[in-house]
């Protein structure tokens, strides 16, 4: 038993690594001089990791521990992830939700105090700009965290309609925030956090926020969220002292760093999209299966936008909900070699019916896993189709999302 289980490792491993070496369009290995670099970039190279380019940033991939060590640590216990390339700002004024729902799809109004959502910046196409978490706090304002792959052009976007808001004599103003992100995902994320804050973490679910002082460092945003199905926490710290909270953190046995290649790998096992593979300004949030986001169920929020139609491309999109698309985004699993980027997905009648955008091993089904676009026809669960690796077919079937369970924390 215990050999099968280690060639079963041994087989993860050759397959992470193949996809990594495959994933040129994620991180450059080459010179990172000239990158922008977060408040944790010496940190990160004290602690012995692997840095290569992500979206203009030199970022961590990979620590001393191995691929699939550090993503079994963070289902099993939890992880430290270094996200202030994330794009953080800050809209004020009394017309910020008015301004908001401008440019996303989602339901900011419904939104209670220090609750936040995850919403999608949309052109007048329908097609999907960029994917972000806007919360209300209670301190009037909205703080929102989107993509660093798109801050350039995000924050392009949010300051053309701020000077077209402002010249219609809106109340608004916009702030980009110069601070830390750091991100504690894991089962264990909560008990860890704990021993650092006076607030009661049990009354603070899923998609959260509170201002709060961590192991000593005051002026933090906790939000309960992430990007690994995991509960956990998305921590805004001032930047001076970021560094300082991470050791803090870090003193915990329970806590391991974990860098961009587990973080690629745990967000596919729950399913989760990344912009410019899963999601671009050329899919639609129908295409993509993201209908929450403006109020399909799960999401009790957004009826009142479906039927104020006033979110840019909304009449495509709701033409989309009741008409249905030609393409629809699906999970695939799948034997034998790794699945990755732009292998094609054929029928059984050997016919082009898609395309796979994300795809790798999964360390914790150790199975290949992926998701793509197909024809609607073939996007019920449980159809068998193939894919063409390396000009052979090798079968495939529909699978449900996300792969492995999510465990977001709710209170009870």
């Amino acid at each position: 038993m215990q050999a099968v289980g280690t060639r079963v490792v041994a087989w993860l491993r050759l397959q992470l690594e193949a996809c990594s070496r495959l994933h040129h369009h994620h991180y450059s290995h080459g010179s990172t001089e000239s990158l922008k670099k977060t408040a944790l970039y010496e940190f990160h190279q004290s602690k012995g990791a692997r840095m290569v380019e992500f979206a203009g940033w030199s970022m961590p991939v990979q620590y001393k521990d191995s691929h699939i060590n550090s993503h079994l640590h963070t289902r099993q216990h939890c992880s430290l992830f270094d996200v202030s390339h994330m794009l953080q700002s800050k809209v004020t004024g009394k017309d910020r939700v008015k301004f908001m729902e401008s440019l996303v799809v989602g339901d900011i109004a419904e939104l209670k105090n220090n609750q936040g959502m995850l919403s999608l910046f949309t052109n007048d196409k329908g097609g999907i700009k960029d994917d972000l978490i806007v919360t209300r706090t209670s301190d009037g304002y909205l703080y929102i965290v989107s993509n660093a792959g798109c801050a350039d052009k995000d924050s392009a976007h949010m300051k053309e309609k701020l000077a077209e808001f402002k010249a219609a004599g809106n109340d608004v103003d916009l702030e980009f925030l110069e601070a830390g992100l750091i991100a504690l995902q894991g089962p264990s994320a909560a008990r860890v956090l704990q021993e650092g804050v006076s607030d009661d973490l049990c009354k603070l679910p899923f998609m959260s926020s509170a201002m709060m002082t961590v192991f000593g460092v005051p002026g933090c945003r906790v939000t309960r969220c992430g990007y690994t199905g995991e509960d956990g926490v998305e921590i805004s710290v001032p930047i001076q002292r970021t560094v300082e909270l991470a050791e803090l953190l870090l003193r915990n046995s329970e806590v391991r760093l974990a860098g961009l290649g587990s973080r690629d790998s745990l967000r596919l096992e729950a399913g989760l999209c990344l912009y410019g593979n899963d999601i671009d300004e050329t899919t639609t949030p129908v295409e993509a299966t993201l209908l929450w986001t403006i109020g399909i169920p799960p999401n009790p929020f957004g009826k009142r936008r479906r039927a104020a139609a006033d979110f840019p491309g909304a009449s495509i999109i709701l033409r989309q909900i009741k008409e249905k698309t030609k393409r629809k985004r699906v999970g695939l699993v799948s034997a034998g070699p790794p699945v990755r980027q732009r292998t094609p997905i054929l029928n059984p009648d050997g016919k082009v019916i898609g395309e796979v955008t994300s795809g790798c091993p999964s360390p914790c089904l150790k199975q290949n896993i992926a998701m793509g676009y197909v024809d609607t026809e073939y996007s019920k669960q449980g159809t068998p189709i193939n894919v063409e690796i390396r000009k052979k077919i090798v079968d495939a079937i529909v699978s449900k999302m996300p792969f492995v369970p999510s465990k977001y924390y709710t209170v009870k």
